[in-house]
């Protein structure tokens, strides 16, 4: 009898090695978009060391692989041009095919609230021309793919996901507002099938989306064992990043958007490095070169315990855009909102991101994207001379006169200051500072921003002084 169990077993193991189906992560699957003209990663689990055999349609090509010793497989693919729809086949012994494939640009979307804040908005906070976003929304050529909200304290092979789908105005709504319309846009002007994936959560430290590896230079962060018998949480550094980051890296991007950084406000002072660390390990992960990473700078908003900490980290996020490669910042000190944390006017957001995409990386000219950044001062007896970056058709104030600067003498007291925009920039003085030795725009958690680029973009807030942060 013993005998006869044995045999059977090994039969039962034969039968599965032949014909077992082969299991794909949820961002590989029917209705996605890959990168066109790409050497694109697709992998998986099967069988341990079985052969694997995938035919991709748009140049019937046939790839092989070997799984592993433990079941895991991967390879490249070569994709061509823009178009679809395509299919793909795979089969270890049982044949599986993706349907409906689309080769275009492929962009990630990621971060806290104000990525995560759908088409329809949360309750009581509206997202603006929500009504007519998914009046129009209908696009095959625009796909959608969302990471749902899960925690784990191990890299994870597979998370909970939304499905690809095509943007209508049903799938839409419950997708990131600033994702879907940058999505939508971009697949305007490039004329070509544009994917997004989205993973962002509310309420998340930039901590939470970045890997145990990464954070170990951070001594002050505190990474939960595996093992930990507490309930795991989305909340908790690494948790993201094992649950919805981990199960996507490696799937070819164009690029990523970014909006995170309310959290981190309060403990603003190693956000920098955070970031740069962060960029560095996704792209060392995803492993298709060093792609653009474009992100918005958070918004101006009246925090209870107004100690101005959402204004230094609004400096740590410029320094991070200079200290990182292929890195661009969009501005929005002009559509804040005094009494809430998600501004609604997403579509400027959405816009200005887009600008950095087309000028930055897809090279189209005349596309104004950079907002002025600070780039010197000199103090000319009771006044103090202010030069900016990306003001080659100058400046000008949305509500003259300017109303966001401040001034301050070696007491280190910042005074309203009056400022005046001139051929080389903007000057500023006051007549309670008579020596005047630094100058702030716009450097509080609450401001109206009101100077911009004669092409409509907004200055980014910044200080001259280098005096002791709160």
């Amino acid at each position: 009898m013993t005998s006869i169990r044995l045999l059977l077993f090994l039969l039962l193991l034969c039968t599965n090695h032949l014909y077992a189906k082969i299991t794909l992560p949820s961002v590989i699957s029917d209705g996605m978009v890959l990168q066109q003209r790409a050497d694109v990663a697709l992998w998986g689990k099967a069988n341990n060391n079985a052969r694997i055999i995938i035919t991709t349609s748009w140049n019937d090509k046939t790839y092989t692989t070997k799984a592993t010793a433990s079941g895991d497989w991967r390879l490249l693919v070569k994709t061509v041009g823009a178009g679809g729809p395509f299919t793909i086949s795979l089969s270890d012994g049982e044949k599986i095919t993706l349907k409906n494939i689309l080769l275009g640009e492929v962009w990630l979307c990621s971060g806290q609230s104000n990525m995560d804040m759908p088409v329809k908005g949360f309750t009581n906070q509206p997202i603006l021309y929500a009504g007519e976003l998914m009046m129009d929304a209908d696009n095959d050529q625009v796909r959608l793919f969302r990471m749902e909200v899960t925690g784990s304290r191990v890299p994870n092979f597979d998370g909970a996901a939304t499905p690809w789908l095509a943007a209508n105005g049903e799938t839409i709504k419950d997708f990131s507002a600033v994702g879907y319309q940058y999505a939508k846009l971009l697949q305007q002007r490039l004329k070509v099938p544009v994917g997004i994936i989205q993973a962002a959560v509310g309420g998340t430290k930039i901590e939470f989306w970045m890997s145990a590896s990464s954070l170990s230079p951070f001594s002050d962060v505190k990474i939960k064992s595996p093992d930990d018998p507490s309930k795991v949480s989305g909340w908790e550094p690494t948790a993201l990043f094992n649950a919805m980051i981990n199960p996507i890296a490696g799937y070819h991007i164009k690029g990523a958007i970014w909006y995170q950084g309310e959290s981190n406000s309060r403990t603003y002072q190693n956000y920098e490095q955070l970031m740069q660390t962060m960029v560095s390990d996704w792209r060392k992960r995803w492993n298709c070169g060093e792609w653009p990473f474009y992100f918005v700078q958070i918004a101006p908003h009246f925090y209870r315990d107004s100690t101005n900490k959402a204004a230094f980290l609004r400096e740590k996020q410029q320094k991070a855009m200079n200290s990182i490669a292929n890195a661009g910042m969009v501005v929005t000190m002009d559509v804040g909102e005094e009494l809430r944390i998600h501004p609604s006017n997403k579509t400027t957001i959405s816009n200005r991101l887009v600008a950095w995409a087309l000028g930055n990386t897809y090279g189209y000219k005349g596309i104004p994207f950079a907002s002025p950044t600070y780039q010197s001062s000199k103090i000319v007896k009771s006044a103090i001379e202010i030069t900016f970056n990306n003001t080659s058709m100058g400046l000008m104030a949305s509500h003259p006169p300017l109303s966001a600067f401040e001034i301050a003498g070696d007491d280190r007291k910042f005074y309203p200051a009056d400022a005046i925009i001139t051929k080389t920039g903007v000057t500023v003085r006051s007549a309670q500072v008579k020596d005047p030795v630094a100058v702030r725009y716009a450097f509080k958690d609450w401001v109206v921003g009101d100077l911009f680029s004669l092409e409509g973009l907004p200055v980014a807030p910044f200080r001259t002084d280098d005096w002791p942060t709160p």
